[in-house]
């Protein structure tokens, strides 16, 4: 019985590292620029762009919707584009959720980026400075 408790002790604590996310140090971010914001019916698009550490030049294009009147949150599904200094294409699809006061906003996201990295990735964004700070954690790393 006590080796099956220690193997059963082992085998959790394996998989716990194995499989446990580090979220105390960002991997990477930087500061995107605000390009362009399009209102819509309870939603509005939203354009990024600026450099980001380890992913080079950054292009995002966010569709921002609320979900509820007071416009203090919602869900962002969107679209990433960078390209690496040594001209590599990299995409993500972006899908997650914010939160208002004011004019700054928090962006809570997860993207799959086609090099095979996984990242969780959170913005502040101050609507009125036209500015994104960014930091991103690495879940996954790519696959090369």
């Amino acid at each position: 019985m006590k080796k099956l408790l220690l193997f059963i002790t082992l085998f959790l604590t394996t998989l716990t590292f194995s499989y446990g996310q580090n979220l105390s140090e960002p991997k990477g971010g930087g500061v995107l620029d605000i390009v362009l914001v399009s209102p819509g019916d309870n939603y509005s698009t939203m354009n990024f762009e600026g450099e980001i550490t380890g992913y080079g030049m950054v292009f995002v294009k966010f569709k921002v919707s609320a979900v509820n009147t007071s416009k203090t949150s919602g869900t962002l599904d969107g679209q990433g584009r960078t390209i690496l200094n040594d001209g590599t294409l990299l995409s993500t699809p972006l899908k997650g959720t914010w939160r208002r006061e004011g004019g700054l906003l928090k962006f809570y996201f997860t993207d799959a980026v086609s090099n095979g990295a996984t990242n969780f990735v959170m913005w502040d964004v101050n609507i009125l400075e036209k500015k994104a700070q960014v930091k991103y954690y690495e879940l996954h790393s790519a696959n090369y």
